[in-house]
């Protein structure tokens, strides 16, 4: 199960632009290392449906792998899944995502604040 603390650090990750339930899952398989869909539904108390839409993302993502593991019976042979990318570099990631947005946002400002000047444009209503 998560944590108080894991919880927190899923927020942070969705607070950051990561969908929450990704950023669940992420938070328990850094964890764990490894787990099945099952455990990872049971950690992270999101349904089947929410787990399964989550991991295809985040492999798509390439952020999670998926290996079919034997159980030793005739049924299917079920999924575990392990994070690929260690999370300190999903952390390096975002942040040269928001440095990069935040350079992007202070260029845009510079450039209304040159466009006002050039045109003359008044900096108060009059």
């Amino acid at each position: 199960m998560l944590d108080n603390e894991d919880i927190e650090f899923a927020d942070i990750l969705h607070s950051l632009g990561m969908q929450r339930r990704m950023a669940l899952i992420v938070t328990y398989l850094a964890n764990v290392g490894e787990a099945s869909s099952r455990e990872i539904g049971y950690a992270t108390r999101l349904s089947q449906p929410e787990v399964s839409v989550a991991v295809r993302d985040l492999r798509d993502e390439n952020l999670v792998s998926e290996l079919e593991v034997k159980t030793g019976g005739k049924g299917r042979p079920s999924l575990v899944y392990t994070l690929i990318v260690p999370i300190d570099d999903i952390i390096k990631w975002f942040e040269n995502e928001k440095l990069r947005e935040h350079t992007e946002v202070m260029e845009n400002l510079q450039k209304l604040k040159g466009m006002v000047s050039s045109r003359g444009l008044a900096a108060e209503p009059s």
